[in-house]
């Protein structure tokens, strides 16, 4: 009894310090190994803290991408160093290949787009790319109220899909269309999401612009597209109706990134690569994880 006590109480301390890491780093100038170990722990930590229950499932997945915002924003935290390390060119180079000599956002933009305006249209893409920041993590909430025997894999695999698109972006920091037109790099290439932004919501746009941009070099592989691309798959396992609705958003999504000049047609074909990789892997990685989990589930507050 005391020490199921004693566990319970470190795991509540290893879960307030994963918390309390992404904040403080700063502050403490705590290395990126550091923040990791730290950070990515509290999820399991979470799990020896308390009895599953839904609420707990909703925090061991809000604690692991607690961890991955930490770990997204990071590189930044050297703009030089980061800018030193970024890629420009490649993804012009292949894009134009796709467009058959000049890039689809140009195309795009040329178009449907109108230079000094904000058409409807541009404004119902931007919202449709403003709504990603609900949508992979909207699903993961609606199987955990509606379909909690889906959740754990749906979650899974949502989480997965992120957390191996960071790796590259460590690994692989790439500009997105409208930096690299602004350094010259290729044709001018107009930022429509940010015109609508400031157009819609007026003052309060740069506060939170500011407050949700995050690494500026994140483009290649789209997170955007390939957790949406996962939302659609994981909803198709539930229903038609969702499913249509997940798809649907995905490639309204996939066509605005584009056209708004935030990612390059491989940008998009990296992230679908990306979350097929993902769910095509799922069994492969199963029998890990669940000795894993039974591992923690032996351990867990409760356990007989």
């Amino acid at each position: 009894m005391r020490s199921s006590r004693a566990l319970r109480t470190l795991a509540w301390g290893a879960v307030a310090v994963g918390i309390a890491t992404p904040l403080l780093r700063h502050r403490l100038r705590l290395k990126p190994q550091v923040v990791t170990a730290l950070s990515f722990q509290a999820p399991v930590a979470l799990a020896l803290a308390t009895p599953r229950t839904r609420l707990r499932d909703a925090g061991i997945y809000a604690l692991q991408m607690w961890a991955y915002y930490a770990h997204y924003d990071m590189p930044d935290d050297d703009p030089d160093a980061l800018l030193r390390r970024t890629r420009v060119d490649y993804p012009i180079r292949v894009d134009r290949l796709i467009g058959c000599g000049e890039t689809p956002t140009t195309r795009l933009q040329r178009a449907f787009g109108r230079p000094g305006e904000v058409r409807p249209h541009d404004l119902g893409l931007a919202m449709v790319h403003w709504a990603w920041f609900v949508v992979p993590h909207g699903t993961a909430a609606y199987l955990l109220l509606r379909h909690h025997d889906r959740f754990v894999r749906g979650a899974a695999m949502t989480v997965a899909t992120f957390d191996l698109g960071l790796v590259i972006y460590w690994a692989v920091p790439t500009a997105p269309p409208w930096y690299a037109a602004e350094s010259g790099r290729m044709a001018p290439v107009r930022r429509i999401m940010v015109e609508a932004g400031e157009r819609f919501w007026k003052r309060f746009w740069r506060p939170l612009y500011d407050g949700l941009e995050g690494n500026p070099f994140a483009a290649m592989p789209s997170l955007h597209f390939g957790t949406s691309v996962m939302a659609a798959r994981v909803l198709s396992e539930v229903g038609r109706g969702p499913g249509t609705l997940g798809w649907a958003y995905a490639l309204t999504l996939g066509f605005g990134l584009v056209y708004l000049g935030e990612h390059y047609v491989v940008d998009l074909v990296a992230g679908y690569a990306l979350s097929e990789a993902v769910r095509r892997g799922t069994p492969l990685a199963a029998p890990t994880v669940l000795r894993a989990a039974k591992l923690i589930q032996r351990l867990e507050p409760g356990a007989v």
